[in-house]
């Protein structure tokens, strides 16, 4: 994505212009002479392999490629904040922020570090900010540098937006969406929603990113992913994240085949003190209901032997031993029927709510719409 960046500049004519509707006005807004952003319009019109606006007398009327891309553009320009940043800045900055190392940066992006170091520092001068720092051996963004990162990746997700707007809009390859996927969701809800949606949109391609919702949060935030699926948090923890509920999930009591408590006529929450418990970690959501199942914060709860988010590492370490885990039955679905694991009610329901995450001012394109309906729809028929 990082080396994918269109020259700002080219980006700025094509805003400005459809904005004042004339190649004078339009030079003037963005600093340029007439024949520089006459060119920079030409230049990004060979890219893109079609005309942005159809040359008249009274001035420049934009087509409708420019108009699916102007506001995409715009929303980016002001995101990058200063028309002195250049895409070489942008590419080196945010290619330093990920890989933590001149060197780590210049191997991922084939400049070389000097060129690197010199792009960063120029960047600075730019904005008049303190991007990074040095602690130690290892060089670290400053607030005001994270704050530019992350302002930076949502300009980037805009314009690959715009891109796949105007790719669609001619009739090609539509871009890309990019899932964030909590542990829950790759079991049945996104593989169904995906196979129905690659049979309508063939030329959109899906990229799924899997991880923790502390592992896909920021890059969501930063605009490297689009949307994230999975058990919805506290609102007031989100900040700028907006959730949506999609269905209600029930997890179980998982042991394995032939466990003492498998046979069991009831199961009490004494029962449970018997045994070794394989959980998640001690902020997640699942781990939250396992403790308001056996009694709140303050009962006498069980040792944790074994934390993990794996559910292949969980179902293994189950099948071995004696010891508990609460996961949706849909995790472990295939197990289950086979008869290699056993899921039982716990003997206080425990409910969670399964979500779509985004950004509070994300604007999403058509297909990442209709990515989010099918999603919708089969978690209603999954329900």
């Amino acid at each position: 994505m990082i080396d994918q960046l269109p020259n700002i500049r080219h980006i700025a004519a094509v805003a400005a212009t459809v904005a004042h509707g004339s190649v004078t006005r339009a030079a003037r807004a963005v600093n340029l002479t007439q024949p520089a952003l006459t060119q920079a319009i030409a230049r990004l019109e060979k890219d893109l392999g079609c005309q942005l606006f159809d040359r008249e007398p009274g001035g420049m009327r934009p087509t409708e490629s420019a108009l699916l891309l102007a506001p995409r553009a715009e929303r980016a320009i002001a995101e990058i904040g200063s028309p002195r940043v250049t895409t070489t800045q942008i590419r080196a900055f945010l290619s330093l922020s990920r890989a933590g190392s001149y060197a780590s940066a210049a191997q991922r992006t084939g400049l070389s570090a000097a060129s690197l170091h010199r792009a960063v520092n120029d960047l600075s001068l730019a904005l008049g900010e303190r991007l990074v720092e040095r602690r130690g051996r290892h060089i670290a963004l400053t607030p005001k540098g994270e704050a530019r990162a992350r302002r930076f990746g949502i300009a980037i997700a805009e314009l690959r937006s715009g891109f796949a707007e105007v790719s669609l809009w001619l009739g090609k390859a539509g871009g890309k969406i990019v899932i964030g996927a909590m542990p829950l969701s790759r079991a049945r809800w996104l593989p169904l929603s995906i196979a129905r949606f690659a049979a309508d949109r063939p030329n959109v391609d899906i990229a799924v990113i899997e991880g923790s919702h502390s592992e896909l949060a920021g890059p969501l935030r930063d605009g490297e992913i689009d949307f994230l699926l999975g058990a919805l948090r506290e609102e007031e923890a989100l900040d700028d994240l907006e959730q949506a509920a999609s269905f209600e999930d029930r997890p179980q009591l998982v042991m394995r085949q032939g466990h003492p408590l498998s046979k069991a006529r009831t199961i009490g929450v004494a029962d449970l003190h018997r045994y070794p418990w394989i959980l998640p970690s001690l902020h997640t959501p699942l781990r939250g209901y396992w403790r308001g199942m056996m009694g709140g914060e303050h009962a006498d709860l069980p040792h944790v032997s074994i934390e993990c988010g794996s559910v292949l590492t969980i179902r293994e370490l189950i099948r071995e031993s004696d010891a508990l885990t609460l996961l949706s039955p849909d995790q472990l679905r295939v197990e289950i029927e086979a008869g290699l694991l056993i899921g039982r009610a716990p003997p206080v329901p425990v409910r969670r709510t399964i979500g779509i995450t985004t950004r509070r001012d994300w604007r999403p394109t058509a297909p990442q719409r209709e990515m989010i309906a099918i999603l919708q729809d089969i978690a209603q028929q999954i329900s």
